[in-house]
């Protein structure tokens, strides 16, 4: 049987690069690697169907399955998952001094359905009492003016979500006080310029994610890998192979952060903090199947349906190819 020759977004990380190197192969496929920043991937593939397989962020995977217009079917691999209480900044006139001072105030995202800002609405709502509709949501683009959500979304009246101007950027407006906060993957510039004016809600945020960590049992999924759903349909054995390889790219990756002889990480004590890490996390801080993370999975389904993203509430395995479900990384 010939090979199927199939294109593959992603971004290039330790857990990828041996299928992007040709390193692991995925029996019965020809893989043209596409690796790229999860943004673009993230909109060729909601907007234009474009790879046949592809990196997909998890909170656009839910809001379109749930919806029933996905072109994508997941498979339980995730190749981005991250604390994120780094990830919020205020305004530090604001008078903002812990997570539960955020009711009432207007928080900047720059998307609705960013996972990201998914988890951190989640996280505030179940642990420090903010409903998503105690918040005005302000949406636009960080740092260059323009920009636009990935995917149509609709929310429920209750949510209160505006757009920015289009001469406006979120930075502008957080270092400027027109909003208290930003939740955001990147470190606004108004924060990296050192003036103070604006400061992360939890400066010592190692701490904070630990603290969450050790409460919920989470590290934030973020992405998944999907397959275009008529490839699947075609191919019922997909993807299961596709599950399998990047669990030995993985297995890789685990292998090589805990060489010492010559360190494959350009981190000097790469060693013990990966020790530290497997104390707290386990000897696989990196779960990939449906039945490891299933718990995880039915936290962003509720905070999805919280959010107003869905309007129902989605059963998690529903996100993923049936042949996958039983599969364990």
């Amino acid at each position: 049987m010939a090979k199927l020759t199939l294109s593959l977004a992603c971004t290039a990380s330790d857990r990828t690069r041996p299928i992007l190197d040709g390193r692991v192969s995925i029996p019965g496929v020809e893989i043209i690697g596409l690796p790229g920043e999860p943004e673009e991937i993230f909109r060729r593939a909601l907007r234009d169907r474009a790879f046949d397989i592809t990196e997909l962020s998890m909170a656009s995977h839910i809001t379109t399955t749930a919806r029933g217009d996905s072109a994508y079917v997941g498979v339980p691999v995730f190749p981005s998952r991250a604390f994120r209480h780094s990830g919020v900044f205020v305004n530090a006139a604001a008078g903002i001094a812990a997570a539960e001072d955020l009711k009432g105030r207007r928080i900047g995202l720059p998307e609705y359905q960013q996972t990201a800002a998914m988890w951190m609405r989640g996280i505030l709502a179940e642990h420090h009492g903010i409903a998503p509709s105690d918040v005005e949501w302000v949406v636009g683009s960080q740092e260059v003016p323009g920009g636009t959500e990935r995917v149509a979304i609709t929310l429920p009246d209750h949510i209160r979500m505006r757009r920015i101007a289009p001469t406006e950027t979120l930075n502008g407006l957080l270092a400027s006080g027109e909003i208290d906060a930003l939740i955001t993957p990147r470190p606004p510039s108004s924060f990296l310029s050192g003036t103070g004016s604006v400061v992360r809600l939890w400066p010592d945020y190692r701490s904070a994610e630990i603290a969450f960590y050790k409460k919920s049992g989470f590290f934030p999924i973020m992405h998944c890998i999907a397959i275009r759903r008529e490839l699947a349909q075609d191919n019922p054995w997909l993807p299961v192979e596709i599950f399998r390889a990047f669990s030995a790219a993985k297995a890789i990756a685990l292998d090589e952060v805990q060489r010492n002889n010559f360190l494959r990480v350009s981190l000097p004590w790469i060693a013990a903090h990966y020790d530290e890490t497997v104390g707290l996390m386990g000897a696989d801080p990196w779960p990939y199947g449906f039945g490891r993370n299933q718990n995880e999975l039915d936290a962003m389904t509720r905070f999805a349906h919280l959010d107003g993203l869905t309007s129902r509430p989605l059963p998690a395995r529903d996100l993923f190819h049936p042949s996958t479900l039983d599969l364990v990384s």
